[in-house]
This record gives C-alpha cells, structure tokens and sequence, in this order.
C-alpha cells in the first residue's frame, strides 16, 4: 500500500470523511499537547527551576523529538493501537465510527482541561476507540483482546513502577547527599532537573506520539479496506505530523495542569522533582521498549507521590490524588459511553 505523503494528501482532499477524522485526530493531539504534556514540566516549574514559559517551549521542542526519534526506533506502541478495536470492512461505516470515537475524545479531555484535572488522554483514546468499535459491531466482536490486555498490563505498570521507581531513586539520592550541605546542592538540583524534565517531555513524546500516529494510520489503513491487524513501515511524514502538531498544543498552554500536578497534590523540593522526573522517565522507557502503551499521566503522578513518600506518607495530599484517581476511574466507562452515542449517532447522520 502507498504510504507517501503526496498519496495521502490527494486521498484526505477526495475523501471528505477521511479528512474529517485526520482533522479530529489532530485535534486530538494538539489536545493532548496543552492538557497531557505540561505533566511532564510540572515539577520543574514548581521548584522554580524553570518559569512556566521557558518550561512549556522547552517540553514542546521534547515531544517533538521523542515522538519523531522514538518512532524511527520502537513503533510497537503505534501498532498496538492500530490492531487494538476492528472497525469491520465496510470503509465508509469504519471512518465514521472512527470519527465519532475522535469527537468523543476531544469532548472528555476538553473538559478535563475546563476543570485543570490530569485525566489520561491514553486512556480517552482507548476507551473512544472501544465504545465506537462495540457501537458498530453491537458487541465486543470489534475488540481485539490480545491487544487490549496490554492496556490493562499498562495501567498497573505504570502505577507500580511509577511509584516504586520514585521512591527509590529519591532514596538513593538523599543516600549519595546526606553529607553535603544544602545550600551546595541547589546549583546541580536546579540543572538536574532541568534535564529530567527534558527526559520527562521527551518520553511523553514517545509514548502518546506513537499511540496518536497509530490512528492516522488506522484512518488510512479504513480508508482503503486494509485490515488493521497488517504490520506497516511507519512513515517519516507521519511521524513529523505528529510531533509537529504535539508541540504546537504544547506550547499553547498546560498551567491548570502544572499547578493540579506540582502544586496542588504535594509541596515538592528540587531533589524530589529530580527523583520523579528521571523514575517516570524510565518507567516510559521500559513500556517504549516493550510496545506497552501506558499512560504518562500515572507514571509521573505517582512518580511524584513515590518520591514524597519517602519524607513521610502525610505530605501527599490525598484529597487531590483521590480526584485524580476518580477521573482516571471514570475515564474508560465515561470516554467510553460517549464515543458509543457518538458513533450511533454519526452513523444515522453519516
């Protein structure tokens, strides 16, 4: 199949559904930038180390680079996404669903943003993907399970490493630091961080880039009556699509998100913000690595909470976590519903 861009783009202009669900992903994306990225920076920008400004264009030029390098190296996790629903061999019904999934994932995470709260915009587009698949084969026929499980190996991954790494690493430097002075510390915590904040934006990159680029793909493969479950050579046109797009959304915005993640959960010092950048940072390495789409959003929360708790467990404050563990909770059922309305109703329209 020709998967040059100069084909694609006559296809998007000829086929209005086709453009209509390109459009939506990318709005899914540029979503994604100002509502999932500023994760990544928070810590940073809370312990001062970076302001706000400088922290988000340095995380938009870090998407950028994770979602295009880490492409061109491990595609697993795109593949992974592209093979997780069937949306059946009748193309124009399958961009339809797929474009009412889309308009629900954009629906869920708007408001999450409305509201400032962390929500996984991983999670959204799979839990839109799968209401819009069951919607249009009237039951699980169009989940593919041996995809699927991964998410569900991503969510405890995520958590578990996330946290357990957190508290190690931030162990292990109070370790190695317990005998210097406070003050001498500051200059390389402050640089620290600064690079596991750039680790942190890079690996988000990597992570949701790959799960983004895995629907356009999945739009093209629709499209010409492909089945979804063939293995393709990711194109680079594709992967500086994505990336683009990331870093634009990115840089728009992300404060609500600083200040829920860095601010609000717990009261963070240099050292710890270090600790939690470089555990999430690894956790999103080994699910890279491995092709496990996880979400970036539990692994750097509960990064930071790992790395808090090794203080003490009370300087959490577990009134902001339990809110963002209910809208992680709420996100499969509530993402899911929308998208299986959604696509009922594109389908009688469309």
């Amino acid at each position: 199949m020709d998967l040059s861009f100069v084909h694609f783009w006559n296809q998007v202009t000829e086929t209005p559904l086709l453009m209509a669900a390109v459009i939506l992903t990318l709005g899914v994306i540029l979503v994604n930038g100002w509502t999932d990225a500023p994760n990544a920076i928070a810590t940073c920008v809370v312990t001062r180390c970076m302001s706000a400004r400088s922290a988000i264009w340095m995380a938009a030029l870090f998407n950028f680079l994770g979602v295009f390098l880490m492409s061109m190296i491990n595609a697993t996790v795109a593949e992974t996404i592209t093979k997780m629903v069937d949306f059946g061999s009748d193309s124009h019904e399958a961009i339809v669903a797929l474009s009412a999934a889309l308009f629900a994932i954009v629906v869920w995470a708007t408001l999450a943003w409305l509201f400032g709260i962390p929500t996984s915009e991983s999670h959204a587009l799979i839990a839109g993907l799968t209401g819009g698949a069951i919607a249009l084969h009237g039951g699980l026929e169009g989940v593919n399970g041996n995809e699927w499980v991964k998410v569900l190996y991503g969510m405890v991954i995520s958590v578990f490493l996330g946290f357990s790494l957190g508290w190690v690493v931030c162990k292990l430097v109070i370790t190695l630091f317990k005998n210097t002075e406070r003050y001498k510390t500051e200059g390389f915590f402050r640089a620290a961080q600064i690079f596991g904040a750039a680790s942190m934006s890079f690996m988000h990159g990597a992570q949701d880039g790959q799960k983004f680029m895995g629907v356009i793909l999945l739009c093209v493969l629709l499209v010409n009556g492909k089945n979804t479950n063939v293995s393709v050579q990711m194109p680079v046109w594709l992967m500086l699509l994505c990336s683009a797009v990331m870093g634009l959304g990115t840089s728009i915005g992300g404060k609500k998100i600083i200040k829920s993640v860095g601010m609000d959960m717990v009261k963070l010092e240099k050292y710890q913000g270090f600790s939690a950048d470089i555990a999430a940072s690894v956790a999103l390495l080994f699910s890279s690595v491995f092709g496990i789409p996880v979400s970036t959003t539990h692994a750097k929360t509960t990064s930071i909470m790992g790395a808090c708790a090794v203080r003490r467990i009370s300087a959490i404050n577990f009134s902001v976590v339990k809110e963002m563990v209910s809208a992680w909770i709420l996100t499969f059922p509530g993402c899911g519903l929308i998208g299986y309305i959604m696509t009922k109703i594109f389908i009688s329209v469309f």
